[in-house]
């Protein structure tokens, strides 16, 4: 398999189809893969919640576009602005595990996302749902 300009082309439509702006393409090589390794075309507009990972680092590489990686306290305040943008030589940034981050998309965007974990069975949480279990 290619990861190549007509994949991401195809990503980049279903993302324009799809009402949340941004279409994932799962990498892993079998169902027993327990780790999460995806490509995700994200549009400007969407919208992705504060989260973090308890049990994992999160490892994110922009194959093309720009965003910002935000990486926030236990407030759910912004602590730090990682920009990416692979023109300007910043390819990329590993999100440190339990962190609270999210992302803002300045163009669309592909980026290759990869964490330890089963997806759905990582510990994986928004920070909306963390508060209100409290």
């Amino acid at each position: 398999m290619e990861i190549n300009k007509e994949l991401l082309d195809k990503l980049f439509e279903q993302a324009k189809e799809n009402p949340r702006l941004r279409q994932n393409f799962d990498l892993r090589t079998s169902p027993a893969d327990t780790s999460q390794r995806m490509l995700n075309a994200l549009l400007p507009g969407t919208v992705v919640p504060i989260h973090r990972h308890p049990q994992s680092t999160e490892n994110v590489f922009l194959l093309c576009g720009k965003i910002v990686e935000v990486i926030c306290d236990e407030n759910g305040n912004e602590k730090e602005r990682i920009h990416l943008d692979p023109t300007a030589g910043n390819y990329g940034c590993v999100v440190p595990q339990g962190a609270w981050h999210t992302v803002e998309v300045l163009e669309p965007s592909v980026i290759y996302e990869a964490k330890d974990g089963k997806y759905g069975e990582d510990g994986s949480e928004t920070f909306d749902e963390f508060h209100a279990k409290k």
